[in-house]
């Protein structure tokens, strides 16, 4: 065989295995997102208001924030994939600051969690849950993310691990 013909030949096999590995893992991809899709929580149209405590000391409540996009991501410090996705939350945050990011730990007492916002990087408010917000929003299993809308309505939700661009995606 020749040399240009070998070339040729390895470029092409090449090419042909990277559009398969490309397609197998846009592939996973979607399966990911559309399981964490099925797991989310049922919740009603309207999302739940809340009046939680900040970790600052300050109280936040959701119908406050009517008007705007607001992500809610419920977490605790001891949850590894809540961790994980600390750094695609707060990036997002820094990038979309007309959009409110809350974390919501359902878990960890204060000091616990001023001392994993701090470790993680957190850009964004931390909330501590309480049992009635957890209920309310079904939450099961974290992480879990719910996106509300401007109007107030639960836009989107998933549960499990998300990256960044699944958290752009579910943002209307």
């Amino acid at each position: 065989m020749s040399e240009p013909a070998s070339a040729a030949s390895l470029k092409s096999r090449f090419w042909r295995g990277a559009r398969e590995w490309s397609v197998s893992i846009l592939l996973a991809a979607a399966v990911f997102h559309g399981v964490g899709q099925l797991r989310a929580p049922d919740l009603p149209k309207a999302a739940p208001d809340f009046d939680l405590r900040v970790l600052d000391g300050d109280r936040q409540q959701l119908s406050a924030l009517k008007g705007q996009v607001v992500v809610l991501n419920f977490w605790a410090p001891w949850c590894g994939p809540c961790r994980a996705e600390v750094p695609q939350f707060s990036r997002f945050a820094r990038t979309n600051p007309d959009i409110a990011v809350l974390g919501i730990a359902t878990d960890g007492e204060p000091a616990e969690l001023r001392a994993a916002v701090k470790k993680l990087g957190m850009d964004y408010p931390v909330l501590i849950a309480d049992r009635p917000t957890v209920e309310a929003y079904g939450i099961a299993t974290l992480p879990t993310t719910v996106i509300v809308d401007e109007q107030g309505d639960v836009a989107n939700a998933h549960t499990g691990m998300l990256t960044l661009p699944q958290l752009e995606l579910m943002v209307p």
